[in-house]
């Protein structure tokens, strides 16, 4: 990758972890450091997103994954339905108690048809494992179901056409908790223009499921210092489901 593409990739992670927050307040680092590494505590939020029942109500009849699968795999309603290779629809236990929602497939995605597969992929599935949940154990999902171009960011069009399918995927699995990864799955499902730093080490809820956020593997390939952040947020996210068991 160029100089350039390198520079372009981390400014890009930059703005996706701090927000507006990286241009409008430098002196960042203590908050977090008090914030976040210093802190052991699951911190409750009083924030509550319910998604209006319109968008996943026409779903009603189909009860199972495999259905719901099946009617929606062929989607046009956007344009990447004519780009993508393969429809990503999910992959893991159809009753798992946990459940891991991102951003949107990339290449390795596109090509196999399977969430997060390929080195993100991996760095996830030792995320999951460092705290004792196997892959095949949980659910995965995006936002979207299908690549968008380059791997750029999902637009809002493409992504109301493609949340619903996402509610309806989490009203069948019923997982006990959710891990919102990227600050654009955690922005968009938790309906708040906040931070990643800020939403990070919070409990929210939607559709009454507790949920956390934390960063994407993706990042965490390019920016390994973030992954002592990242262990932080799962160990409080493994104490927050084993205090709904």
């Amino acid at each position: 990758m160029s100089t350039k593409n390198l520079l372009i990739e981390a400014i890009k992670d930059q703005q996706n972890i701090f927000g507006d927050d990286l241009y409008e307040n430098l002196n960042f680092s203590n908050q977090i450091k008090n914030n976040f590494l210093n802190d052991n505590s699951v911190k409750e939020k009083p924030e509550f997103y319910m998604p209006p029942k319109s968008l996943f109500e026409n779903y009603s009849e189909y009860k199972t994954l495999e259905s719901f699968n099946k009617k929606i795999n062929t989607c046009q309603k956007c344009p990447l339905g004519k780009t993508r290779t393969k429809f990503v629809f999910g992959a893991g236990n159809p009753n798992a108690d946990v459940m891991v929602i991102g951003e949107a497939p990339g290449a390795d995605e596109d090509a196999q048809g399977v969430p997060f597969v390929g080195r993100a992929g991996k760095l996830l599935t030792d995320i999951l494992k460092a705290i004792d949940f196997d892959r095949e154990e949980v659910f995965i999902a995006n936002i979207l179901k299908c690549r968008p171009p380059n791997n750029r960011n999902p637009l809002p069009e493409e992504m109301n056409e493609c949340t619903p399918y996402l509610y309806k995927q989490i009203e069948l699995v019923k997982p006990k908790v959710i891990l919102l990864v990227g600050l654009i799955s955690a922005s968009t499902l938790l309906n708040t223009k906040l931070s990643l730093t800020k939403m990070r080490g919070n409990v929210y809820e939607i559709q009454g499921i507790k949920t956390m956020v934390t960063y994407h593997p993706a990042a965490l390939l390019r920016n390994p210092n973030w992954k002592r952040g990242c262990w932080e947020d799962v160990q409080k996210f493994k104490k927050l489901y084993e205090s709904l068991k």
